[in-house]
């Protein structure tokens, strides 16, 4: 994980994308599966798991705390949990490589188990700010020393019984949401938070089917997530939907690559997580939903998508919490689209694996796009569809989405586009060249 070799890659433009492929397992739900099924008191079944390196360090985690978790022959991840309250002190510093949801999200467990835990990470983890995290952890009585700046290393003293808190989250994130949620399940009493604009909601419904406590009420101050604490988990079999966030990268390389079809199958469409779709086709793409079911309490199906020209938008800010991990690949959408592009509202990706703004600026700029920056966002002047000039080194500053953003770039540009490391993108897309085979016509067959 944290020691990988860089990868270089060269993406050339190879044609149109056609034919049919399965994304990687939701990475969002893999990680809260792992987690809530190692806390349940029996054998929970998950199928689909993603098993790319964030949602491993996940597991490897909560195997230090007692939990066993086995991978069966035929694919499907297999949990004997360890109960709410029941985590054991890890004998050595947890090591979450570049997962940001791991770190934060066990943080939240640990934070109401009286037990002693310290996180480390990978160079771009450990840039990473916590305090969002830090400061509700610490108001339910978790003692967290950090490094300068809120970062890793840090440790966390959990305290039991923590204290219930009425929480409002001062910046849309359902990782902060979550963490609080997960202290709660082992703190007497009940525990809120008041999230002003709605964030992924996959903890409140996970949750809710594991048995917890559990509530969620519109108010006039935003939506309330109440969890009653002390609560008994019971196991669970459950089917991980494809991410949304990973078919992102189809949805805008079948968009921008002239005579492209595309159909995408079983991908989650939870409403929390629609937004660059309904950017997208805002912007013209041709993006159609079939054979649309329910998957262990997710809406899912498949997509289909189909080369079409993109016009510029200005895109709406409220749709940011609904697609901040695809803001990479829309400004690559912007970049062959019609006019020029306004995308803001995302100050938290300024606070991602990269300052994601400064990195897609700096990419897109040296592929001669014309871009401005902006606190929140950028504004791109498109292409109008017309191939882009490419011909550059891309520093992926650690980070899966800068990298597989700019392949996707580099899929309609007049010269490669150089990654200088792919090695990031098996954090959560092993995949992913495999399925960029199979739609340029190298290999047959579906890939995840």
């Amino acid at each position: 994980m944290s020691d990988a070799l860089p990868h270089p890659v060269s993406i050339a433009a190879r044609g149109p994308l056609t034919g049919t492929i399965r994304v990687p397992g939701d990475k969002s739900i893999s990680h809260r599966a792992l987690m809530f099924s190692a806390l349940a008191v029996g054998t929970s079944r998950i199928e689909g798991l993603l098993e790319g390196e964030d949602v491993l360090a996940t597991a490897a985690a909560l195997r230090a705390m007692g939990a066993t978790i086995e991978r069966r022959g035929d694919g499907v991840w297999q949990v004997d949990g360890v109960g709410v309250g029941g985590l054991l002190q890890p004998e050595t510093a947890l090591d979450m490589g570049n997962s940001g949801t791991s770190t934060r999200l066990l943080m939240g467990l640990v934070a109401s188990h009286p037990i002693t835990v310290t996180f480390t990470g990978d160079a771009s983890l450990s840039k990473r700010p916590m305090g969002r995290v830090i400061e509700p952890l610490s108001a339910m009585g978790a003692d967290i020393t950090a490094s300068p700046g809120g970062r890793l290393p840090l440790m966390v003293r959990g305290l039991c019984p923590a204290v219930p808190i009425d929480y409002t989250l001062p910046v849309a994130s359902a990782q902060v949401k979550s963490a609080v949620l997960l202290a709660g399940l082992n703190t007497p009493g009940t525990a809120r938070v008041i999230e002003p604009v709605a964030t992924r909601d996959h903890s409140e419904r996970m949750l809710a089917g594991f048995g917890a406590v559990l509530s969620v009420e519109e108010t006039n101050e935003g939506r309330v997530i109440s969890i009653t604490g002390e609560a008994d988990l019971q196991p669970q079999s459950i089917t991980v939907p494809g991410d949304p966030s990973s078919a992102a990268f189809w949805l805008v390389a079948a968009s921008i690559v002239p005579d492209s079809d595309v159909r995408i199958a079983n991908v989650g469409l939870n409403p929390t997580r629609t937004g660059l779709i309904a950017a997208l086709r805002m912007m013209g793409a041709d993006i159609t939903e079939l054979d649309r079911r329910t998957v262990g309490g997710e809406p899912v199906a498949d997509l289909h998508v189909r080369h079409a020209p993109l016009s510029a938008i200005e895109v709406p800010a409220d749709l940011a919490p609904s697609m901040i991990d695809e803001y990479p690949v829309l400004f690559v959408a912007a970049a062959f689209a019609h006019g020029r592009t306004t995308a803001r509202g995302a100050h938290e990706l300024r606070v991602k694996e990269s300052d994601r703004i400064a990195a897609m600026l700096a990419a897109l700029t040296a592929c001669g796009v014309t871009c401005e920056e902006y606190d929140d966002g950028l504004a791109i002047t498109g292409s109008a569809g017309e191939a882009i000039a490419g011909g550059a080194t891309i520093a992926t500053q650690l980070d899966h989405r800068i990298a597989m953003s700019m392949a996707v770039a580099g899929l309609h540009s007049r010269a490669p586009i150089d990654l200088d490391d792919a090695a990031p993108i098996a954090t959560s897309y092993p995949g992913f060249f495999s399925s960029l085979d199979i739609l340029i016509g190298v290999v047959a067959g579906e890939a995840a």
